[in-house]
C-alpha cells in the first residue's frame, strides 16, 4: 500500500486566518471565545461562541461567486486555498483524475437556510435564491474546491456530526493508500452560529452558559466546566503519496498511519460507558499502523468541556494506554479550550495540530483548567504550552449518533 503524507495545511479558525496566525495563537493558549456578534442574541441563554473574525471571503473568492455559497463553503474555499499554496502543489492535467476532495460537514448552510426560510415567509416563494439549495447542502464545500483547483478525481462530503473532519481525512487516507488516488484536499468545514445552531444546542443543555467570561467558558478536564462553547471554521489538508511528495520535493508535516473508526451503539448523544466506543477506535488506529500504545507522545483529545463527555475520553484513553497514560508519560490536550467546538471541522483542524505538534516539537496547552476533575486524571498539558519531541501524535472526535474516528500521526524520518 502507498503511504501517504501531508505536505500542505490551511487554518481558518476563530484564533486566526491561516497557519501561522492559529498556531501562534493556540501556542500562546489564546481564547478565541467572545460574544456572539453574528445575529442577535439577546433572547437566548448563550450568548457566546467561538466566531473567526474579521471573515473576508473575497481575499480568497471572486466577488460575483460569493452568491453561490454559504459561509461554511467560504471557510473551505480559504482554508484549500491556503493548503494548496502551502503545499506547492501543481498537477498536470493527467494528475487532475487522481485528485479528489473530501470536506466533512456536520450541519450545512444554516446561514443559507434560515435566509431562505425568511424570504420565503415575508417574500414567498418566488424570491427564493435559485443558489439556496446550492448554498445549503453539505457536499458543495468539496464540490467548490473541487471546481476551484480542478481537482477531477473523488468528491464528497462526510456527514458524521463532530468526526465529519475527521473521517474525511480517514477516508482521503483510504482512497491513496490503496493507489486509487494521488493527491486528496481534504479536511472539515463549519458554520452554524446561527439562531438554529445556537438554539438547537441551548436547548440540549450541551453549551456552557457562562456569559460573563466567554474566554474561560470551555474548560474541558476543569471541575467547573458546564457544557461545549459553538465554534465555526475550516482545517484542509493536502495529503499524497509519499513517493509524489519526494518526487517534488516536497515539505512533509507528517505521515498519516493509522485510521479507526467505531461506533458506540449506545445512545442519541451520550458516550458509551467507560469510553468503550472509543477505545475501538483508537485501538483500531493503533493496530492499523502497527503502533504500540507506549510509542504514542501526545494526544490531542475530543476534550468538549462536556461534564460526561471529559471523562467518558479520559477513562477510555487510560484503558487503551494504560501506565503510559495514567504515569503521565502521555501528554493530552483540547485546543477546544481556545477554539470551542469546530464541530465538523474539529477533527480537520485539530488533526492540523497534530502535525504541527510533530513537525515543530511544540505542545499547545489546555486552557482554563484550574481545577482539575478527579475523574479526569490524566496529564492535560494545563494552562501553558510545552515542547516535547513527538513521534506519534494521535487525533480524537467523537460525534451524536455514537460515532468515533481516531487518526494517528508519525514523524517522518526522511
Amino acid at each position: 500500500m502507498e503511504r501517504v503524507v501531508i505536505t500542505g495545511i490551511g487554518l481558518v479558525t476563530p484564533v486566526g486566518i491561516g497557519l501561522r496566525e492559529s498556531w501562534e495563537a493556540l501556542l500562546a493558549g489564546k481564547s478565541g471565545v467572545g460574544p456572539i456578534s453574528l445575529f442577535d442574541c439577546s433572547a437566548f441563554r448563550v450568548r457566546i461562541a467561538a466566531e473567526v473574525k474579521s471573515w473576508d471571503g473575497t481575499r480568497f473568492i471572486e466577488k460575483k461567486k460569493l452568491k453561490e455559497m454559504d459561509r461554511f463553503t467560504e471557510f473551505a474555499l480559504g482554508a484549500a486555498q491556503m493548503a494548496i499554496q502551502d503545499s506547492k502543489l501543481e498537477l498536470t492535467d493527467e494528475e487532475r483524475d487522481e485528485a479528489g476532495c473530501f470536506i466533512g460537514v456536520g450541519l450545512g448552510g444554516l446561514f443559507t437556510l434560515e435566509k431562505t426560510k425568511q424570504t420565503l415567509m415575508e417574500k414567498g416563494p418566488q424570491k427564493i435564491s435559485p443558489y439556496s439549495i446550492p448554498g445549503i447542502i453539505a457536499n458543495l464545500a468539496a464540490g467548490q474546491v473541487s471546481m476551484a483547483h480542478g481537482l477531477r478525481g473523488p468528491s464528497y462530503c462526510t456527514t458524521s456530526a463532530c468526526s465529519s473532519g475527521a473521517h474525511a481525512l480517514g477516508e482521503a487516507f483510504e482512497w491513496i493508500r490503496r493507489g486509487r488516488a494521488q493527491v486528496m484536499v481534504a479536511g472539515g468545514a463549519e458554520a452554524t452560529i446561527t439562531p438554529v445552531g445556537i438554539g438547537g444546542f441551548e436547548a440540549m443543555y450541551a453549551l456552557s452558559k457562562r456569559n460573563e467570561e466567554p474566554e474561560r467558558a470551555s474548560r474541558p478536564f476543569d471541575k467547573g466546566r458546564d457544557g461545549f462553547v459553538s465554534g465555526e471554521g475550516s482545517g484542509v489538508l493536502v495529503l499524497e503519496t509519499l513517493s509524489r511528495a519526494k518526487k517534488r520535493g516536497a515539505k512533509i508535516y507528517a505521515e498519516l498511519v493509522g485510521y479507526g473508526a467505531s461506533s458506540d451503539a449506545n445512545h442519541l448523544t451520550q458516550p458509551a460507558p467507560h469510553g468503550e466506543g472509543a477505545q475501538r477506535s483508537m485501538k483500531m488506529a493503533l493496530r492499523d499502523a502497527g503502533v504500540a500504545p507506549d510509542q504514542v507522545d501526545y494526544i490531542n483529545a475530543h476534550g468538549t468541556s462536556t461534564p460526561v463527555g471529559d471523562i467518558a475520553e479520559s477513562q477510555a484513553v487510560a484503558a487503551v494506554f494504560g501506565a503510559h497514560a495514567t504515569d503521565k508519560k502521555l501528554w493530552v490536550s483540547s485546543t477546544k479550550s481556545m477554539m470551542g467546538h469546530l464541530l465538523g471541522a474539529a477533527g480537520a483542524v485539530e488533526s492540523a495540530i497534530c502535525a504541527l505538534a510533530i513537525a515543530e516539537g511544540k505542545i499547545p496547552p489546555t486552557i482554563n483548567l484550574d481545577d482539575q476533575d478527579p475523574s479526569c486524571s490524566l496529564d492535560y498539558v494545563a494552562n501553558t504550552g510545552r515542547e516535547r519531541r513527538v513521534t506519534y501524535a494521535l487525533n480524537n472526535s467523537f460525534g451524536f449518533g455514537g460515532t468515533n474516528a481516531s487518526l494517528l500521526f508519525a514523524r517522518h524520518e526522511g
